[in-house]
């Protein structure tokens, strides 16, 4: 019996493209260590990765660019079903993310009448966030999104399509408000169970709806008390784009340093006052690819990590002894080693 039922790693495929082999790949190694879901964030402001056929421009002129000027791309919808195919093979449920209304530059280079008037609608290979944004009033924007999310739906055999709602910052809050209540029920009239980043629990949420925590302890609060079921990926615990120390090669550090000890060292069910096991649907590590252009480098930033935040997922808090961890970790290097991973050799472990 494994303690939560939500076990995921969301890879980022928008700021840096990864094929559908290396996906395949990625999918056979945290199937391996007991993660069941992949969280696909397959849309931002650097690219467009997943193809929608009624809206064909999205993957022919914003999937073509990615961060650092480097090659974009994306899947076509017999490639996406692909990989949901191969995934499931594994015992992992793909979860599609369309991040909306905000973080979406890809989508309005390619259709610059779906942009907030007055913003920039060139492509965009930088690492910025938070200056691109749909006109949520818009009847042709509001259509655009139910495409999108019926075709995604279509397409996805799982119950959830995450619908993003992070960081929008160019519309009144009404407004922001309005779009998610209306992006929630879209989903959900295609069969879908929403997703979306703890900032939508701002918005009048269904019981059950689910709210992913990155950040704000009191948007987390705020999708409880209405309901809400909480995946937990506080980024000073499970944000693996972060650099493991200021000398790691790869990886941001805006919000400091996650250390294989800070992803081992924490509970889900105490990590956010007023937020119990109850609330708590389970964990997701997150690997945001601005820094990471391979799937090597993917690897190396998720690993130990990753094997880490497994034994927070599925065992007990009283059960975690970092010493005891930290002697298992060789071993679980040589396998690491065995499946040709690349992985940090964090520094007071014995490798060997």
């Amino acid at each position: 019996m494994t303690r939560f039922e939500w076990r995921g790693v969301m890879l980022d495929v928008a700021r840096h493209f990864f094929g559908i082999e290396d996906v395949k790949r990625f999918v056979d190694v945290i199937g391996r260590f007991g993660f069941n879901r992949l969280h696909l964030h397959l849309t931002d402001d650097q690219g467009w990765r997943i193809e929608i056929s009624s809206w064909p421009r999205l993957t022919e002129v914003g999937g073509a660019s990615a961060v650092g000027g480097m090659a974009g791309g994306f899947y076509s919808q017999r490639d996406y079903a692909e990989i949901v195919e191969h995934a499931a093979s594994r015992g992992v449920v793909v979860v599609p993310e369309i991040d909306m209304p905000g973080h979406v530059n890809a989508a309005v280079v390619a259709y610059p009448e779906l942009s907030l008037p007055g913003l920039d609608t060139v492509a965009y290979t930088g690492t910025d966030v938070g200056f691109s944004c749909l006109d949520v009033t818009s009847p042709q924007v509001l259509g655009f999104v139910d495409d999108v999310l019926r075709e995604v739906a279509e397409l996805t055999p799982g119950p959830y399509v995450h619908i993003g709602g992070d960081e929008v910052f160019k519309i009144p809050h009404e407004h922001y408000l309005s779009f998610v209540d209306y992006t929630c029920a879209r989903a959900r009239a295609h069969g879908k169970e929403p997703v979306g980043w703890e900032e939508i629990a701002q918005a009048r949420l269904e019981p059950g709806t689910i709210v992913q925590h990155w950040k704000d302890p009191e948007h987390v609060r705020a999708a409880v008390r209405q309901g809400a079921r909480v995946i937990m990926s506080p980024a000073t615990r499970t944000y693996f784009d972060l650099k493991y120390d200021a000398a790691t090669k790869l990886g941001t550090e805006w919000a400091g340093h996650v250390s294989v000890r800070d992803a081992y060292e924490w509970d889900p069910a105490t990590q956010v006052g007023g937020v119990t096991e109850a609330d708590v649907l389970g964990v997701e590590a997150c690997l945001w690819s601005e820094t990471m252009a391979t799937l090597s480098d993917v690897e190396f930033m998720a690993f130990p990590r990753l094997l880490a935040l497994a034994e927070v997922a599925a065992t007990a808090r009283e059960e975690h002894r970092w010493d005891d961890f930290r002697a298992r970790l060789p071993a679980l290097g040589r396998e690491l080693d065995e499946l040709g991973v690349s992985y940090f050799r964090a520094p007071g472990v014995d490798w060997g």
